[in-house]
């Protein structure tokens, strides 16, 4: 690997993940390269996806996350082509980051380019663990495990994050045909289709919101443990997380209708607030 390898993933992260990357800057060096990697890898594979107009042909992208997944398995033999596995491949001879778990986000990607609709929330659940929970397996091994029972809390934090994501992103996912929100409880809240993509923010499309914020706030909760069962140097990281992402779904619970409009973030002074807390080390939620 090159120090414009390293460039490349560092700079991918800050930019294209700035809500992750908050915590990711209070790793040590070598977790915190290792981390960058492996962010860098799965953004790729995302993008891929979210390159794909609505109703365009998605064959191109299928074959390029064919292609991507045989370069990660280059990298994991040792014969990496780009920036970007590289970099992955310099930090696998120090962390045993598991293959399977790349390979099951790029199966998500995959689920991203044929299915645009979920009927309940087993079956979101299930693309959750897809996308999101490998994603934990992965940032576990990097960050050190004391206590078995970190996976569980691990797979609860992915579960968080990735659930406020699908909450903050209904207007942007609209603009790709995209509804990740269930259906049966779309029909439980009197909330159509048709009322999402025409951005209508009523009452009943606010009671959906608390119902997904809630199930949400439950999963930060059900995380809390995590930070304490890892290695020191990785807790303030991963507690800046949790904290970031549990800061912006309780903008959304507060103010549900704007996420129809514009991308829920957190600047400045927010940020400011939630280093303290991490520093502090406050719960994701109480």
């Amino acid at each position: 690997m090159t120090s414009t390898d390293q460039n490349t993933v560092r700079h991918l992260t800050h930019t294209q993940g700035p809500n992750f990357s908050v915590g990711f800057r209070f790793l040590s060096s070598a977790k915190r390269r290792a981390v960058y990697a492996a962010y860098a890898v799965c953004r790729v594979a995302d993008d891929i996806v979210d390159e794909v107009a609505p109703g365009a042909d998605s064959e191109d992208a299928r074959g390029r996350l064919d292609a991507w997944e045989a370069e990660i398995e280059a990298a994991y033999v040792g014969r990496p082509h780009h920036p970007v596995t590289r970099a992955l491949a310099e930090s696998l001879d120090r962390f045993a980051v598991p293959k399977e778990a790349f390979f099951g986000l790029i199966e998500g990607c995959r689920m991203d380019l044929v299915k645009h609709r979920y009927a309940d929330f087993t079956e979101l659940e299930h693309y959750c663990e897809l996308v999101a929970v490998t994603i934990s397996d992965i940032s576990l091994a990097i960050f050190g495990v004391l206590d078995r029972a970190a996976t569980s809390y691990g797979r609860d934090l992915a579960l968080a994050l990735q659930l406020t994501n699908i909450c903050r992103d209904v207007g942007e996912d609209t603009e790709r045909g995209r509804i990740y929100l269930p259906l049966d409880e779309l029909e439980r809240f009197r909330v159509t289709e048709e009322q999402l993509f025409a951005r209508n923010g009523d009452a009943p499309f606010r009671e959906l919101m608390a119902f997904q914020t809630a199930r949400a706030r439950d999963h930060f909760h059900a995380a809390n443990p995590l930070p304490q069962t890892l290695e020191r140097d990785a807790r303030l990281g991963v507690r800046l997380m949790g904290l970031v992402y549990a800061r912006i779904l309780a903008r959304i619970a507060a103010e549900p209708e704007q996420v129809l409009h514009s991308r829920v973030a957190l600047h400045g002074p927010d940020r400011a607030r939630v280093i303290l807390a991490g520093v502090l080390r406050r719960p994701f939620v109480r």
